[in-house]
């Protein structure tokens, strides 16, 4: 997790459709809604009650949830 004010950008998706991981940087200033997933095409999409596809798929939520605990969309 972040330490302190400090968040980790990086976190690795994993596809629910084939398993694959990807480890991807994420974006600080907005909202990742959507990813496709690059080995097998599946549209990421969040989860119901998650704001992004990292705090759906990925090891490490966005770091807003991270710095504050609210989402990236407000």
């Amino acid at each position: 997790m972040a330490d302190g004010n400090q968040a980790i950008l990086r976190s690795t998706l994993t596809c629910p459709a084939c398993g694959a991981r990807t480890t991807e940087t994420m974006p600080t200033d907005a909202c990742q809604y959507f990813y496709d997933c690059p080995a097998c095409g599946t549209v990421l999409k969040p989860k119901p009650g998650d704001c992004c596809v990292f705090c759906s798929y990925g090891d490490t939520p966005c770091p807003p949830v991270q710095v504050d605990g609210k989402g990236c969309c407000g």
